[in-house]
């Protein structure tokens, strides 16, 4: 589970320097969905990945990620509670002026990221892995 782990953290340091480009960690067959939010879809593979990411990034400046606490849920996922920074291009909503508490699911197999869900809301995200919400006793 270590080695999971590490994998995981070693993705959010990029994304915390605003990299974007690697999927070298994906698997071949990955899944990559938003969990709610204004981007909709289902993306497969490491091209998929990419799509869906561009996609999401066309619509925001200076889009960043930082991540808050990582969570082992069991043996095969990891959630990641982060925080989200940047303005819509359109909207010019400014998520550093709202609670940006989301969180990032990992599904790992075999040392590759089988699922990769970003969540626009924490609570979504315990909700659709069967967690606590935060502050609650397990």
């Amino acid at each position: 589970m270590a080695a999971n782990l590490d994998l995981v953290r070693s993705i959010l340091a990029d994304w915390e320097r605003g990299d974007w480009s690697s999927a070298n960690w994906a698997h071949p067959q990955i899944e990559f969905t938003f969990g709610g939010g204004p981007t909709a879809g289902t993306w497969r593979g490491p091209a998929g990945i990419a799509e869906g990411w561009r996609d999401f990034l066309a619509a925001w400046d200076g889009f960043r990620v930082e991540a808050d606490e990582y969570r082992e849920v069991d043996d095969e996922r990891i959630l990641v509670l982060t925080r989200w920074g940047g303005r819509g291009r359109t909207s010019r909503l400014d998520l550093d002026q709202m609670s940006t508490e989301s969180a990032v699911a990992f599904q790992l197999r075999d040392g590759k990221v089988t699922r990769l869900v970003p969540y626009f809301d924490r609570d979504r995200a315990f909700a659709e892995l069967g967690l606590a919400p935060e502050g609650e006793m397990h």
